[in-house]
């Protein structure tokens, strides 16, 4: 018989993962289902309902809800009972949460999860403030589940941290891109998805040398995780990922599949390039980073306090947020094309490959059983995710 576990709300996009065990698989959507309501009772918790309604935005739309999972899988190779890791679940995914407002923040996003997001309803400083919020609870529960669980946090949060502001800064004038890019992703995604299978582990007492391999199998995982995400930007429609098509390469973000092209010395990629470079407009005087409208229908630079009564920050220029060159909108679909053609997602999705065969390694080295199995089906899944 195979079970199927499903790891968001009815009516979004619905990530399933099937494998051969039905008690398990009741075990995790109990699981996920009881860390769901925990996340909503959080977000009550703002005692003014605007407040409540911010930081629950992106809640309310579901999302894959893979960290809680994960979390709940961690648990199944510990001690005792599986469910004490439920309250670790929801604080995977508070964290993350937290950082999907900073994310859209720095990327102009307009949408997420195929709603308006956050900064794009009410604003920059709003959806900053939101994300802290979140954070802060986070930081809460934590305390709450014991010392081990706070130092994870800690230092996931840290490299989160960290990863953001790699991210803004870009790599030096001498560095290598690629690495620079690999580095962001293990702070900003491998390192939260290692944290929850850890959490769920920790909260249920496994051994120290199972918490490791696990983490080890998340980093990979992650970085995998990210690279299909890359992927998606430039193959998949919006209606698929619940992001706009072309998002990350409309503004500029080097993701894998644009630093590989542009390493490519075939015509192609030489084309990509000049899009690329020569589409890029020259900062204006103003010394203002460009921002999400309110209303979500139009970028523009940040002449004025947004909504929330607080002005956007300032930047002297552009340049200083060291993103690659973003073709205008015109040139977004010859790019996508272009990226399609020259080998450059072939190559991204060669890498991923590689990454979750070290995942599969890592999972081998735990002991197998239901759980085991889960991971190596997580595999499967971001193997195709790309598609």
């Amino acid at each position: 018989m195979v079970a199927s576990v499903r790891t968001e709300p009815r009516g979004s996009m619905a990530m399933e993962l099937t494998f051969g065990d039905p008690a398990l698989t009741a075990r995790l959507e109990r699981g996920v289902d009881a860390a769901e309501e925990r996340l909503r009772a959080v977000a009550a918790e703002a005692r003014d309902p605007r407040v409540a309604e911010i930081v629950g935005h992106l809640f309310a739309p579901g999302g894959k809800r893979l960290r809680p999972l994960l979390a709940l899988v961690g648990a199944e190779f510990g001690e005792r009972d599986p469910s004490a890791a439920v309250p670790a679940a929801a604080l995977a995914e508070l964290v993350h949460v937290a950082s999907l407002y900073h994310d859209d923040v720095m990327d102009q996003a307009r949408t997420r999860r195929g709603v308006a997001s956050a900064n794009a309803r009410w604003g920059n400083a709003t959806a900053v403030f939101a994300g802290n919020w979140l954070l802060s609870k986070a930081a809460r529960l934590a305390a709450e589940l014991g010392p081990e669980t706070i130092r994870l946090q800690s230092s996931v949060t840290n490299r989160l941290v960290m990863g953001q502001i790699r991210e803004l800064a870009g790599p030096s004038d001498d560095g290598d891109a690629l690495a620079h890019y690999f580095a962001v992703v293990a702070g900003k995604t491998a390192a939260l998805i290692a944290m929850a299978l850890q959490l769920g582990a920790v909260r249920t007492d496994a051994p120290e040398h199972v918490v490791q391999a696990l983490a080890e199998y998340g980093e990979h995982l992650g970085v995998a995780f990210q690279i299909a995400d890359d992927i998606l930007d430039i193959t998949s429609t919006s209606e698929v990922s619940g992001k706009e098509q072309g998002k990350d390469l409309a503004i500029g973000v080097a993701s894998l599949p644009v630093l590989l092209a542009l390493a490519d010395e075939r015509p192609e990629a030489e084309e990509l390039r000049a899009l690329l470079t020569a589409a890029t407009a020259a900062p204006d005087d103003s010394g203002l980073p460009i921002a999400v409208a309110p209303d979500g229908s139009e970028l523009h630079r940040a002449v004025a306090p947004d909504d929330s009564g607080l002005p956007r920050a300032a930047a002297p220029d552009d340049s200083e947020l060291h993103r690659a060159a973003a073709p205008d909108g015109s040139g977004l679909p010859r790019a996508v094309a272009l990226l399609r053609r020259c080998g450059a997602t072939a190559q991204a999705r060669a890498i991923m490959q590689a990454r979750l065969v070290r995942a599969r390694s890592a999972a081998n080295g735990l002991p197998d059983g239901p759980a085991a199995r889960v991971l190596h089906a997580l595999c499967d899944f971001v193997a195709h995710r790309d598609r």
